[in-house]
């Protein structure tokens, strides 16, 4: 369909062939729903905005000054001119008719929804993550439970800082990428009011079996488990048989919830703590949804789902987020067992996603 925005795509508009303005998560994004999974709806507001905005606003120079002398291995320096950047970045208001563009189309998501005010998720999708041979996913920042105007707006604002925070300044630095080299596209989709969320493996990710399906769960939004804040359920799907074949009950002691606009962490009542987040039936489901990602893809996928408390299964269960397993599905393991070993080693983690791990 053609689009009446200068600045913005519509999910159903975005594919792989759309990743330079859209970048990889809502370019993905855009695969799924046009492949028949179900993702939340919603658009993206294209790179084309952030570099009309950084061109008027004259911050590529600002950028590429402040980063002159800065080192990979000064973490101090990359700090300060990190944070430098992001003010800079923020104290220029976006331009009027890029914000039109994207309350006019925050707008239409809410007729589309037919609610006032739709709560939606505000996801930095930068042009150089979930690629097929290198990722720089979870560098840039995502803000839940935003609704309004106004504060649709300044969450895209923080979103385009978020492209230069330390560790994506040191990762494009590590990585050989010059800063102006990635530019970031923004997804605004409606919120899942999650009563569960977790991620998904289509494969083992420690053995690279790709026999079997690997989920972890837990109550509330599915951003505890990509922060790594709780030990989640955990389940091992076989996809020949589709059927449970290990389940371990996680002591899943924090949530993210709802709380005006934004979210808060809160703490799960114990007797939650230890039932699982998710029934077998839905555990099967999520499964089957994993398969049909990996089909269209054609390569195991690392994807994020939640389970929409207020809609009947299984029209409850939605993708919203899924990218290639490469070393970077790899990196986030490794990431999880340095932090349950109390390790916090940045700059070992850095090399590990640089290097990738041995397959």
């Amino acid at each position: 369909m053609a689009s009446q925005f200068q600045y913005i795509l519509w999910f159903e508009e975005c594919s792989r062939s759309t990743l330079p303005l859209v970048g990889g998560k809502n370019a993905n994004l855009g695969e799924m729903v046009n492949a028949g999974i179900r993702v939340p709806p919603g658009f993206a507001v294209t790179s084309k905005a952030f570099q009309q905005y950084m061109e008027r606003a004259a911050l590529w120079a600002h950028v590429r000054e402040t980063l002159s002398d800065a080192s990979p291995d000064d973490i101090k320096g990359v700090s300060r001119a990190g944070k430098e950047i992001r003010q800079a970045i923020l104290s220029k208001p976006i331009p009027d008719e890029i914000q039109e563009e994207i309350i006019t189309a925050y707008g239409s998501l809410c007729n589309k929804c037919g609610v006032t005010d739709l709560p939606v998720a505000v996801r930095s999708s930068a042009t150089a993550e979930d690629l097929e041979d290198a990722s720089f996913a979870g560098q840039q920042d995502t803000y839940l439970w935003i609704w309004g105007n106004d504060e649709v707006v300044r969450a895209t604002h923080e979103c385009w800082a978020s492209l230069f925070t330390d560790r994506a300044i040191t990762y494009r630095m590590r990585a050989g990428f010059p800063q102006e080299g990635v530019l970031i596209s923004v997804g605004i989709q409606k919120m899942v009011n999650a009563r569960s969320a977790g991620v998904m493996f289509t494969l083992d990710p420690v053995t690279g079996d790709r026999s079997k399906i690997t989920i972890d769960a837990n109550w509330g939004f599915g951003e505890s488990i990509v922060q790594g804040m709780v030990s989640p359920d955990s389940f091992v799907v076989g996809k020949n048989s589709l059927s449970i074949k290990q389940s371990i009950i996680g002591q899943k002691d924090q949530r993210f919830v709802a709380n005006g606009c934004g979210t808060i962490v809160e703490p799960v009542p114990s007797e939650q703590q230890v039932i699982p987040c998710i029934s077998v039936s839905e555990v099967i489901e999520i499964a089957k949804m994993g398969m049909r990602i990996e089909k269209h893809y054609g390569s195991p996928q690392d994807i994020e789902w939640a389970i929409d408390r207020d809609l009947p299964f299984p029209e409850n269960l939605f993708s919203t987020q899924a990218r290639p397993v490469t070393a970077a599905g790899k990196r986030d393991f490794g990431k999880k067992v340095m932090k349950e070993e109390g390790k916090n080693d940045t700059d070992h983690i850095i090399d590990l996603m640089l290097k990738g791990f041995s397959k």
